[in-house]
């Protein structure tokens, strides 16, 4: 049997309602596969646990999330604290700790859904937004010299180095080429004003698009590609930028596909070395925080993203149509894609298509290949050796002492 071991944090606002949606999610699936099973591990950090302790998670809190398959976040922010306050102390840390340099962002106008463009078509608008992680213009470089005085000084450092630049553009090649789709890579910069950090990038992405010759490059500024994102949208394909630009571009991309409410992110440590963390884009959304129509489908297409990361790919393509039947079906839907219904009723309506779906069924070779895939680097491709890497495993462990 898989087991795949959990931590969940709803965090903030809207966090703890589509959190709870996307676990009900996870144990439908593992009910309907008894060769799948998940454990969790909530941790209540976030605002309030920040105005009971002056922390917005503990001083270890870094190391018990550690030994986690993955990480399942819902969102983090309150209206009476700094913002800076909230992200630096628990989202942008566990990003940094955990190496996970390489954030996913799909954006898909699917069938039922209305772009607030006109004239666009279901799958016409199909892209994905791959987001440097943990440095550029996140780091936190800088500083602050007397503060308060007319002749107050503040430094706020972009820090792009060439490990996690080309570690991030060579992931969208990678990406590119596995998606086979319009086989292009739209690589964003402000190299124009940005002259040092914006150059390099530029440098580094012409060295790894030689690599891939059969993949069409274009180098755009940030300000072409935000109105080209709204004027065209279908022309992308695979998008990569720092970390600034990909956030602002990433939220262009979900509001003209349909909504924030739909666009999940996938925060990835390629070496699989510590755990992945997988989110809605919306943040804590303070407007509708407890009043039960927060729309679900982004966390619970991040859970389909978390699955498959984990080496799952058959119960993942299960949540992405069962999401993909919701929308399409358009009679279970929340306000902000033109429905009535509660957070919890699409949740309901979810777990019905999947129930729809039938069971998963039993892991063959096809299946132990993918999950052996996502746990070891190196992995045979031919799938009558799967026996025999495994007993390779095993013996190692018994070595070291413990199955």
């Amino acid at each position: 049997m898989a087991e795949y071991n959990l931590a969940v944090i709803p965090g903030d606002g809207v966090g703890p309602e589509v959190i709870a949606e996307g676990r009900r999610v996870l144990e439908a699936i593992a009910a309907s596969d008894a060769g799948l099973n998940f454990t969790y591990t909530q941790f209540p950090w976030g605002s309030d646990y920040y105005r009971e302790t002056g922390l917005l998670m503990p001083e270890d809190g870094l190391q018990q999330l550690r030994a986690f398959d993955a990480i399942l976040f819902g969102a983090v922010g309150d209206p009476n604290i700094p913002d800076h306050i909230t992200l630096n102390g628990l989202l942008l840390p566990m990003r940094r700790y955990f190496d996970q340099g390489v954030c996913i962002r799909p954006s898909y106008l699917y069938p039922g859904v209305k772009s607030p463009l006109e004239g666009k078509k279901a799958g016409e608008i199909d892209l994905v937004i791959i987001r440097e992680n943990t440095e550029g213009e996140y780091a936190p470089v800088g500083g602050r010299l007397y503060p308060g005085t007319p002749h107050e000084i503040v430094i706020q450092s972009n820090v792009f180095t060439r490990r996690g630049t080309e570690r991030i553009i060579r992931a969208a090649f990678e990406y590119c080429v596995r998606r086979n789709k319009r086989n292009k890579v739209t690589s964003v910069t402000k190299s124009n004003a940005q002259a040092f950090g914006m150059v390099f990038w530029d440098e580094v992405f012409q060295e790894v698009a030689e690599e891939y010759p059969q993949i069409e490059t274009e180098s755009l500024l940030v300000d072409r590609a935000c109105m080209d994102l709204v004027r065209w949208p279908e022309a992308f394909d695979v998008m990569v930028a720092s970390n600034l630009f990909a956030d602002i571009l990433s939220d262009i991309a979900a509001v003209v596909t349909g909504s924030m409410g739909l666009a999940p992110s996938a925060n990835i440590n390629p070496e699989r070395e510590y755990p992945s963390m997988f989110e809605p884009v919306h943040g804590a959304a303070f407007d509708i925080t407890g009043k039960g129509i927060a729309n679900p489908l982004a966390t619970i297409s991040a859970v389909a993203m978390m699955l498959d990361h984990l080496g799952e790919p058959d119960a993942a393509k299960r949540v992405d149509g069962a999401v993909s039947q919701c929308l399409n079906q358009r009679r279970v839907l929340t306000p902000d894609i033109g429905g009535s219904a509660t957070t919890t009723q699409v949740g309901d309506e979810v777990l019905r298509l999947l129930g729809e779906g039938g069971p998963l069924t039993a892991e063959g070779p096809e299946r132990a290949l993918s999950r052996l895939r996502a746990k070891f680097d190196v992995v045979p491709d031919d799938v009558s050796l799967v026996d025999e890497l495994i007993e390779e495993r095993r013996q190692q462990a018994r070595k070291e002492g413990g199955e």
